[in-house]
C-alpha cells in the first residue's frame, strides 16, 4: 500500500476532512452580508463535500464544487442525491490553485480546511481575481491563537504547515491580497472532534489489526495529531477568516 492509498483508506468515509460543523458553516453563512438574488458560489477544496450541503440546503443556488480526488465528489455526489440537492450542486475535478474559472465570475468563495494547500496569502492572491466587485469570501485556516506556544506544537506545525500564521498576520495577509477582512471567529473544539477527530479514531482502532506498515504509520500520525490537540488546542485552532473584494 502506498501512502497516498493507506491516507485515503484511513481518512475515506469521514463525516468531515478536517475541522468544521454544519453550525459554523451556518455561523458563517449567516455573518455575511446579503448575496445577490442568485448567487454564482464556488466551494474550493471542497473534499467530500460537508460543507457544500450545507451551502446548497442554505442558499438553494448553483454551487461549483471543486476537488482534486474523485472518490470524494462522487461521494459528494451521492450525499447530494440522497437529501434531494443534486439539482444545485455541480462537482469538479481540478486544481483549486489553477482554476479555469473567468475572472469575476464568483459572488460567494467558499473553502473550508484547504487554503492551506496554497498558503493563506498566496492562495488569497490567486483567488481574489475570481471574485466579482463586492463579491465575498469565507475560509477556514488552521492558525495560531497564542503567543505562548508549547514546544511540541512549534515542532510539530514547524513540519507540517511552517506559515502558519496568527490571526492578525492573516488579518495583514489578506488586505495584502487586496480583500477586506469583515470579520473572524474560531472554530470550538467540538468542530474539532464530532465529525472529525472521533470517527477519525474509531476508524484506525478498526483499521490496526490488519494494517500494513504504510498505514500503521498513517494510523501512527493521527494518533499524534489528535493528542497534540487534546493536550495543546488553546494555542492554535481553526479560524473562519470573512472577507471581501473591495468594490
Amino acid at each position: 500500500m502506498t501512502t497516498d492509498e493507506a491516507f485515503f483508506t484511513l481518512y475515506s468515509e469521514l463525516p468531515r476532512l478536517g475541522p468544521g460543523s454544519d453550525a459554523c458553516t451556518r455561523e458563517a453563512l449567516g455573518r455575511l452580508p446579503s448575496l445577490p438574488p442568485t448567487p454564482r458560489v464556488v466551494d474550493l477544496g471542497c473534499g467530500n463535500g460537508r460543507q457544500t450541503l450545507v451551502l446548497a440546503e442554505t442558499l438553494r443556488t448553483s454551487i461549483l464544487a471543486v476537488d482534486l480526488h474523485p472518490p470524494f465528489l462522487q461521494q459528494l455526489e451521492q450525499d447530494a442525491r440522497a437529501r434531494g440537492l443534486q439539482a444545485f450542486i455541480q462537482t469538479r475535478c481540478q486544481d483549486m490553485g489553477a482554476l479555469d474559472l473567468p475572472h469575476e465570475s464568483v459572488d460567494l468563495l467558499w473553502s473550508e480546511g484547504a487554503i492551506y494547500h496554497l498558503g493563506f496569502g498566496p492562495g488569497l492572491t490567486r483567488w481574489r481575481p475570481l471574485l466579482a466587485p463586492g463579491g465575498l469570501a469565507a475560509i477556514t485556516e488552521c492558525t495560531w491563537l497564542t503567543d505562548a506556544r508549547p514546544a511540541e506544537t512549534v515542532e510539530f506545525w514547524t513540519q507540517g504547515y511552517p506559515t502558519m500564521g496568527t490571526i492578525e498576520e492573516n488579518r495583514a495577509a489578506a488586505l495584502a491580497a487586496g480583500m477586506e477582512v469583515l470579520g473572524t471567529f474560531t472554530l470550538p473544539p467540538s468542530a474539532w472532534w464530532d465529525d472529525y477527530y472521533t470517527p477519525l479514531l474509531e476508524r484506525a482502532r478498526r483499521f490496526a489489526p490488519t494494517a500494513d506498515e504504510t498505514l500503521r504509520e498513517v494510523i501512527a500520525g493521527a494518533h499524534r495529531e489528535t493528542d497534540l490537540y487534546r493536550h495543546h488546542g488553546h494555542a492554535y485552532g481553526y479560524v473562519f477568516y470573512l472577507l471581501r473584494r473591495p468594490t
